[in-house]
């Protein structure tokens, strides 16, 4: 480990953010440019103590699921991570787990969104990152789920509380989609035993889902409107954008109101998350 080489880095990372590329407000008071050592504690969901002794070269090894955090919270960039490793002292993540940390990109488009619900996704649909707002609208942090339930499509052949979340009529509709989806990355990514071990253990449990899988409908979502039944304000009609990555590995999803109503029932939603959550915190 090269406490002191790590210090001077992760200090010089946090002093090179600005505080609305990651959703804090830029106070009148404030007498750097950067962030504060206990704005990149909230972010990383850490003690602000321990990124004191970080910086100072002071910490005992940091594990590998705090280096994530750190990253996350300082918009590393792939290459920065991996030094980020290096410096203390692990072997960076093997590319199939890198593949699964959101691109930095899209994490500061995240925070450039603000008051929009936005998530970074995984081609198989898992959360890598969302910002505050789909953390409210969403009725929750999904990102760290593990095992099966970290993908989407798995949770919602599987749990009828998944379901629950889309009105009736919608239903079919969606499920169809994210079949259709899972499909083009399985032609996509033909024998990766990732996913055709997750096909097979769909297929083993439930019968929804062979019944469309074996239908071979292909298509990946792009745009999409749909409806969120919230448990505090009701349901909530979304429009969805989605901007994929050239190698299709990683997607921002974006959703703004459909309607008027939706509008009316977001800005209630973040009036009741104010109540709950400190000003500027964030989940990614």
């Amino acid at each position: 480990m090269q406490r002191e080489q790590l210090a001077d880095f992760l200090r010089r990372r946090r002093e090179a953010i600005r505080p609305a590329e990651v959703g804090i407000h830029d106070g009148p008071r404030r007498r750097t440019s950067g962030l504060r050592r206990e704005e990149v504690a909230m972010l990383a969901g850490m003690s602000v103590d321990y990124v004191v002794r970080l910086e100072q070269g002071r910490s005992s090894q940091p594990s590998i699921q705090l280096l994530g955090a750190l990253a996350r919270a300082l918009r590393l960039s792939e290459d920065e991570r991996a030094h980020l490793f290096h410096l203390a002292g692990h072997r960076p993540p093997p590319a199939e787990e890198m593949a699964r940390l959101a691109r930095a990109g899209l994490v500061r488009l995240l925070d450039l969104l603000g008051d929009t619900p936005a998530l970074v996704l995984s081609d198989l649909g898992e959360v890598l990152a969302q910002n505050r707002a789909a953390v409210l609208l969403m009725n929750g942090d999904h990102t760290g789920m593990d095992g099966d339930r970290r993908y989407l499509v798995y949770r919602w052949f599987t749990d009828p509380a998944v379901r629950a979340t889309h009105p009736p009529e919608e239903r079919e509709h969606q499920g169809r989609q994210l079949v259709a989806d899972l499909r083009a990355v399985a032609g996509r990514r033909s024998g990766d035993p990732v996913v055709t071990g997750l096909i097979e253990r769909l297929q083993a449990a439930s019968a929804d889902f062979r019944r469309l899988w074996a239908e071979h409908e292909v298509g990946v979502r792009r745009a999409d409107r749909k409806t969120l039944m919230h448990p505090r304000v009701g349901p909530v009609r979304m429009d969805c954008e989605t901007l994929v990555t050239p190698d299709q590995g990683q997607l921002l999803l974006v959703l703004t109101p459909a309607d008027a109503e939706a509008r009316d029932r977001m800005e209630l939603l973040r009036v009741l998350g104010s109540q709950e959550f400190p000003t500027g915190q964030m989940t990614s």
